[in-house]
């Protein structure tokens, strides 16, 4: 046995490596986890957002962005309407129409 000076108590030799590679798979999948929802939330609300940015953007320029910022409202009640109808029983046929194709 080993003395870790990372873990502070006795482990057999190459138990620390390990448990430090758990922790970074842990960290990694996480990370996936917020990528996959940051880009649901993008695709979801994309428009939007480009939008609004657009819209600040002819404001900081000192012109009117009030065009822009209508679009942000049309794409926002889109995306509303969107989100409603879509729940994971919406999902559920989709995974019977892939084997078909």
């Amino acid at each position: 046995m080993v003395r870790s000076k990372v873990w502070g108590k006795a482990q057999g030799k190459g138990q620390g490596k390990r448990q430090l590679g758990q922790g970074m798979t842990e960290y990694i999948i996480i990370v996936a986890l917020i990528a996959v929802a940051a880009i649901a939330v993008y695709q979801l609300f994309g428009q939007v957002i480009r939008s609004q940015t657009a819209a600040m953007v002819q404001e900081i320029a000192g012109e009117d962005g009030s065009a822009e910022s209508q679009a942000a409202q049309g794409a926002a009640s889109t995306a509303k309407a969107q989100a409603a109808a879509r729940s994971l029983k919406s999902f559920t046929g989709n995974a019977a129409l892939g084997g078909a194709q």
